[in-house]
């Protein structure tokens, strides 16, 4: 077999991206507004989010990066926000955001254990967010190692957080496969010299993808037979 461990993204990857978080960042934007358009609109210019539509642009912070991150760019446009609690106010709500699998997760993780394969999730959301949402999933207990960008190994692209999943499951990197859906999992897998697959569930395309990805699958669910191959 290609691999002994595989180690997946979150949003974009486990979670279909813009099915998850499209409409649940508007709502949360016109909540942060309290009914100013103007207000509204300057949050959605901050975070990269094509308010008429509905949806994230591809260089979005939110797509990749840190809870942090969303909640600086939030107060940015909001005068007189603390950005520690717009952070805390960010890192509960996500944990309600509807969710949308890419595939049935259960069957398909069920799939890889069956194989022998360790399995983990590390995502630049908070570690509290990723455990409500695979909690909410019914999957939580399926992973071996779940990290957030708060864990204490560092976010993506650094490889940090990869190699500390490697060593908690005592795997060669060489032998990991890091699944994620932006430049950020893929640059951090190859940091890592972990392999890395690209799925199209997110926001970014093939063309972004490809240059760091061994394999560019249209989701998960395509996994199973590559590592058959």
């Amino acid at each position: 077999m290609r691999v002994d461990g595989l180690l997946f993204d979150k949003d974009g990857t486990l979670f279909d991206f813009g099915a998850t978080w499209n409409s649940w960042a508007a709502g949360m934007i016109r909540d942060f507004a309290d009914g100013d358009a103007v207000m509204a609109a300057r949050i959605a210019a901050e975070l990269d989010f094509d308010l008429p539509s509905e949806k994230f642009l591809p260089e979005s912070v939110v797509i990749a990066g840190t809870n942090r991150e969303a909640a600086e760019a939030v107060a940015r446009a909001v005068p007189g926000q603390d950005v520690e609690e717009m952070e805390l106010r960010l890192m509960h709500a996500a944990a309600d955001a509807p969710l949308a699998p890419a595939v049935a997760l259960a069957p398909f993780l069920d799939g890889l254990a069956g194989l022998g394969l360790r399995l983990g999730v590390m995502t630049n959301d908070t570690e509290y967010a990723a455990r409500a949402h695979l909690g909410e999933a019914g999957v939580a207990e399926k992973f071996h190692f779940i990290a957030g960008f708060d864990s204490g190994f560092g976010a993506k692209p650094a490889p940090g957080p990869l190699l500390a999943f490697a060593d908690a499951v005592q795997i060669d990197p060489a032998r990991v496969a890091m699944v994620g859906d932006s430049t950020h999992d893929l640059i951090a897998g190859r940091a890592a010299g972990m392999q890395t697959i690209a799925v199209l569930t997110g926001v970014a395309g093939a063309d972004e993808l490809a240059p760091f990805a061994d394999v560019v699958f249209p989701d998960i669910g395509h996994i199973a037979g590559w590592l058959a191959e």
